[in-house]
């Protein structure tokens, strides 16, 4: 069936992140004159200062672990003199000057399919002027005024701190700011051991840094699976990470070259560099949210329902600035579910429990549905199944020890509700899995999807295969 046309309806869409510029395609596919106002550079902190960056980075911590491993395959490094090589080594500046430029390059080739699909971008801030009206502030001052039958706010998220705990860019950063540091740091303190912290601290201790987490929690990844957390605990401690778990930071200062991280039960902790990773405020001051009628909760995050529908007629919120998930993959599904509904196509509501997601750490873990807190809550009645990565042929290969596979599924029909993959490249392995809640699978039609032999998938259907009940 042919896609509905828009009929020249007019889409304004503040910010041009992932809830910004894949909702810009989706209208312009469906025949809308679609307008972007972007202030910050086209793809969004996601592409120019957070997911790409910092997967970048991750890459190549990723191969540090694996050139660290390769003596146990049976590969050995020698210098010009044929002598052992007795260490690695990484040049901080050239993997930031490539983060960068890669960023830049993703940004610029985002902006060009933008142009091809004729999405006009506008370089400025903007701002509501009621629901149906957007107001940009143009870089040199002059305000352009901007009709909309619809708009759409996706402007995203900036990294919280604190007044005892503030930036200078150059020893105590948030993680849009490591990009510009040239010297690898000698000993990093990372405050806050959320997905973020975790991600940061794993890959600079792959990098050959002296690296000590702060969690005010007991554990690390309060809010992934527990037995996965306890895994990424253990390997990032055999690797040299201090955890210090329960210790809540009271303030960060900086002394010369000395930055020190006082907690609040009075001890402290010394480093040459801080990155504060404590969450995310809302990018939605000053835009004239009240006066249109875009309701906020306590925090300033934009109320949407499941269509991404703000408090106000036509007017539509995606992404970060919703709070909903902190995801690109949720806030570029947000942004086309508003298009689709507002252009009349066809359009499922956000289901939480579909979106798979992914901790870069090392090992990765990556989680779909429902979790294994909520089946011991329960919340959610299924049957659990956990295969250790140790006895895969493949791993045993490639010389990996750490992670497993984990699957849940609904008693009596045995339909596949959730699971865990905790490993090496555990983002791509999750797919299969992804696709099984999706679509309803039960744990049989997983098991019996052929799978390669050998190969870390191969856990996948094991696992399906012994929650088979005859």
């Amino acid at each position: 069936m042919a896609a509905p046309s828009a009929n020249g309806e007019r889409v304004v869409i503040i910010g041009g992140g992932p809830g910004g510029y894949e909702s810009a395609l989706v209208a312009a596919q469906l025949g809308a004159q679609v307008t972007v106002v972007d202030s910050d550079g086209i793809g969004g902190s996601a592409v120019l200062t957070d997911c790409v960056p910092s997967k970048t980075l991750i890459a190549t911590a990723e191969l540090m672990i694996e050139v660290a491993g390769a003596a146990e395959l049976g590969v050995n490094f020698r210098d010009q003199a044929g002598d052992a090589a007795t260490s690695l080594s990484v040049d901080l500046a050239r993997v930031n000057a490539r983060v960068k430029q890669l960023a830049a390059d993703q940004s610029g080739d985002i902006e060009r399919r933008l142009a091809r699909e004729g999405v006009t971008v506008v370089a400025g801030r903007g701002r509501l002027d009621g629901p149906h009206r957007v107001i940009a502030t143009l870089p040199h001052g002059t305000e352009q005024t901007l009709p909309a039958d619809a708009v759409l706010i996706a402007t995203g998220a900036a990294p919280r701190t604190l007044p005892t705990a503030q930036p200078d860019g150059e020893r105590i950063l948030t993680w849009e700011q490591v990009y510009d540091l040239d010297e690898t740091p000698e000993k990093l303190i990372v405050v806050g051991s959320g997905v973020t912290g975790a991600e940061f601290a794993s890959a600079y201790l792959a990098l050959g840094v002296d690296v000590t987490l702060v969690s005010s929690r007991d554990r690390v990844l309060p809010s992934e699976d527990a037995e996965a957390a306890a895994v990424l605990e253990e390997v990032s401690t055999r690797r040299g990470m201090k955890l210090l778990s329960k210790s809540r930071m009271e303030s960060v200062t900086r002394d010369g070259d000395t930055v020190t991280v006082t907690l609040t039960d009075g001890r402290s902790v010394q480093g040459s560099h801080c990155i504060l990773a404590l969450g995310s405020v809302p990018k939605t001051a000053d835009l004239g949210l009240e006066d249109a009628g875009v309701m906020v909760n306590d925090g300033g995050f934009i109320y949407v329902d499941r269509v991404s529908r703000t408090s106000a007629r036509g007017v539509y919120a995606a992404g970060d600035c919703t709070g909903v998930l902190m995801l690109a993959s949720v806030a570029a599904m947000q942004g086309r579910i508003a298009m689709w509904h507002f252009l009349g196509d066809t359009v499922r509501p956000l289901d939480l429990k579909k979106v798979s997601s992914n901790v870069f750490t090392a090992p990765e873990i990556a989680t779909v549905g429902w979790s294994q807190q909520s089946i011991d809550d329960g919340e959610m009645q299924a049957e659990t199944v956990m295969l250790r990565m140790s006895g895969n042929a493949r791993a045993k290969m490639q010389g990996v020890h750490d992670g497993f596979v984990k699957l849940f599924c609904r008693p009596g029909t045995g339909i596949v509700v959730g699971g865990v993959v905790v490993g090496p490249r555990a983002s791509e392995l999750i797919h299969p899995v992804s696709i099984a809640v999706a679509e309803s699978l039960t744990a049989d039609q997983l098991a019996q999807a052929f799978t390669v032999y050998p190969s870390m998938s191969g856990s996948i259907a094991e696992a399906a295969r012994r929650l088979h009940r005859v």
